[in-house]
């Protein structure tokens, strides 16, 4: 079992309470997408993953170890073993995309090897593979000012591929990326998870591409999970429930036969 939640609630500094009782295991190379409305606490549940949060109750077991029962040290060395992608990539303006990629590593690199990356890149060929796989392996020495969002999403993505972590957790990845992109994008995190036998949770709001792309959906509603089934199960009934009373513009996106819907990887 690669990640494990044991009565999880969670309640942030201005008194929010994002996650209540929340029990949750997920296996080694599955690959989950978690769906909800604004606010349903996705972006909370995936920061606690990424022990960027600590529970006010409840207990954390991530690869084995329990997170938070470690030293900060050991915190430190198990974070590296996590991969998150940004919903918006914190890429400083005038930094070049082949150093906001090989940042992947600075948790596995020693300090030596971190400061001489910052004067010249120890990995171009390693880099160039990520993006490519990105379709954006011209921007190599690009400023990420000189990107789109939808580009700079990309780049995040290729930072926390190049990294090889055993767990990756992908917040909202796809949100400024046209329908082509978010599909392709996808898919490229999925086959990687396959192939590596990573572990791979996704929030996502399109409830089309988690449908296409994912063997398991959670639904998170008020920071608690409405639901947790394959695609096959989640229908209009459920999906209504889950989005019940938002404001908003557009409804959620139908549930399509399987059949219509993108092949998963």
């Amino acid at each position: 079992m690669t990640l494990k939640l044991t009565n999880i609630s969670l309640t942030h500094g201005n008194g929010v309470q994002a996650l209540r009782d929340i029990n949750l295991q997920i296996a080694t190379g599955e690959q989950v997408a978690i769906i909800g409305p604004s606010g349903a606490g996705k972006s909370s549940l995936l920061n606690l993953l990424a022990t960027a949060l600590r529970p006010g109750s409840g207990e954390v077991q991530l690869l084995g170890e329990h997170a938070w029962q470690l030293s900060a040290r050991q915190r430190q060395r198990l974070r590296a073993r996590i991969g998150l992608v940004h919903q918006a990539p914190p890429l400083p303006p005038r930094q070049r995309v082949i150093t906001a990629v090989l940042a992947g590593k600075l948790g596995q690199w020693s300090l030596g090897k971190s400061l001489l990356n910052l004067l010249h890149p120890v990995d171009i060929p390693g880099a160039r593979a990520a993006l490519a796989r990105l379709d954006l392996g011209d921007k190599l020495f690009a400023q990420c000012q000189q990107l789109s969002g939808g580009q700079l999403q990309r780049v995040g993505v290729a930072r926390v591929l190049y990294q090889a972590p055993e767990v990756l957790l992908a917040d909202e990845p796809v949100s400024a990326m046209d329908p082509v992109l978010a599909g392709h994008t996808l898919t490229v995190l999925c086959r990687h998870a396959r192939e590596h036998k990573v572990t791979l949770v996704a929030s996502l709001h399109a409830v089309e591409l988690a449908l296409g792309h994912f063997s398991r959906i959670i639904g998170l509603r008020d920071g608690q999970i409405l639901f947790d089934l394959p695609p096959n199960e989640v229908d209009r009934e459920l999906l209504d429930r889950l989005y019940a009373n938002e404001q908003l513009q557009s409804p959620p996106a139908p549930v399509a036969p399987l059949s219509l819907q993108i092949p998963r990887c």
